[in-house]
């Protein structure tokens, strides 16, 4: 572990004796983008166990923690299951929780505890959207200027942390930016305490243990919930959305606006590129580079997947690129290969945090790999699109980038190209999709989204 780390790994421990008593038996920051720490702190002869949050170390947050912390400690008062929180540590700036049970997944879980702990998360989101939100926005919980508003707000939190980092072209988050400020979803005066990236919990024997990653919770429209949820479930698998939402109404008396929850999926599937998409292009040392290229880009394919279905247009495919080989070929799949040694099997090293990084060089240097295997033909298949688009061809994918941008700009505020551009840039998104990592890779494979016709 760098001295970076572990010196916020000893100040953290400071705060925890200084401030909860008793004497840290244990602590270990989590190997992961985020900084996070499991402690477990003995007072009395009694072990607690408790996790302490950092903040993003290659993003602004889109709400500030201490915001996440107050949402967090105000559910936990009213009822609803998240963990408690015992305090603020300047610096590292961090908030402390106790740990809960349970697990995020529902690997080795029955069918029927599966039903019964999503149908219990339902029953948590009809209670917490009913909550009273006038004490949360006392509290500093950020709402929109109005209900009719309370849709946007989110968004636009995250199109001021893109504005405000933005470090180059970026025409296929202007493209989305832009049919969003023509097409917004409408809330209708709906206002709730919400979590957005929803779908988040740990569960155990068919109950959820504890809601958790506040992140983004604020006051907004309740649908945003609903439609969030959807990213999620490619990976975690919660069942078929109709049937919860008819449940969903069931519990919370709420009719649900399928409508406003197409465009707040959509609007959803941006926020991995708006906050992050400044980090793939400049990394910095603490940037998990190919979890963030991944997160982009497959939600870059799912916002093309939901455009075309609110707009009904039919998406095409692309064709596998020919493989051919490069002189840098053998040293960075030689590289690829001493990586994963290093990071997963018998050989691979012991300090935790270290391993997770070495694993993330080894994606790296497989990314590297598949470009030059595939990247030529990738970056000549884009400008070729971009000669029938712009008239004529770009001198390179990078003046491309900023060409289209500029075409995207123009056409912002009528859309007179929004079928031809969607069409354009979902050849794109799977293009870089497949540089991601070798064919049949875990980077490399695109999971849809469940469709809502």
């Amino acid at each position: 572990m760098s001295e970076q780390p572990r010196q916020d790994t000893q100040q953290v421990q400071a705060w925890l004796e200084a401030n909860l008593g008793g004497t840290v038996t244990s602590l270990w920051r989590q190997p992961r983008w985020r900084p996070v720490w499991f402690a477990e702190v003995e007072r009395n002869g009694v072990t607690q166990s408790l996790v302490v949050r950092g903040d993003r170390t290659d993003m602004p947050l889109i709400f500030p923690l201490r915001h996440e912390m107050t949402l967090q400690a105000m559910l936990h008062e009213r009822d609803i299951p998240t963990p408690a929180v015992l305090g603020w540590i300047d610096e590292p700036m961090a908030y402390v929780m106790e740990r809960v049970g349970g697990q995020q997944h529902f690997e080795n879980t029955t069918d029927a505890d599966r039903a019964s702990a999503v149908d219990d998360y339902l029953q948590i989101l009809a209670r917490m959207h009913a909550l009273d939100v006038e004490p949360f926005a006392a509290a500093g919980i950020m709402r929109a200027e109005s209900p009719e508003l309370s849709g946007l707000l989110g968004l636009r939190q995250y199109e001021t942390v893109y504005r405000s980092t933005k470090n180059g072209p970026d025409p296929f988050m202007e493209f989305c930016l832009g049919w969003l400020r023509r097409n917004p979803p409408q809330s209708k005066g709906r206002e709730s305490v919400i979590c957005w990236d929803s779908g988040q919990f740990h569960n155990a024997s068919g109950k959820i243990v504890a809601v958790l990653d506040l992140e983004i919770g604020h006051i907004g429209d309740p649908m945003m919930d609903l439609a969030a949820w959807r990213m999620r479930d490619t990976i975690v698998g919660y069942g078929d959305f109709p049937t919860l939402y008819a449940r969903y109404e069931e519990l919370s008396g709420t009719e649900i606006d399928i409508d406003a929850l197409m465009r707040h999926h959509f609007a959803f599937t941006l926020t991995n590129q708006l906050a992050l998409g400044q980090a793939v292009r400049r990394p910095n040392v603490d940037t998990d580079l190919m979890t963030n290229m991944q997160w982009c880009y497959e939600t870059n394919l799912f916002a093309t997947e939901a455009l075309a279905e609110i707009l009904q247009v039919e998406l095409p495919t692309v064709d596998e690129p020919e493989v051919h080989e490069g002189r840098a070929s053998t040293p960075v799949e030689h590289m690829a290969t001493v990586l994963k040694s290093l990071s997963v099997g018998d050989g691979a090293v012991d300090d935790e945090f270290l391993k997770y990084r070495l694993r993330a060089l080894f994606r790296e240097a497989r990314h590297a790999a598949r470009a030059i295997e595939i990247g030529d033909q990738v970056s000549n298949d884009d400008l070729d699109d971009l000669h029938q688009l712009l008239g004529d061809r770009p001198a390179d994918w990078f003046t491309g980038e900023a060409e289209l941008e500029a075409f995207v700009l123009a056409d912002a505020a009528t859309g007179t190209y929004d079928e031809e551009l969607l069409v354009l840039f979902h050849k794109r998104n799977l293009r870089a999709h497949q540089l991601l990592g070798p064919p049949g890779s875990a980077m490399a494979t695109h999971l849809p989204i469940q469709t809502f016709r």
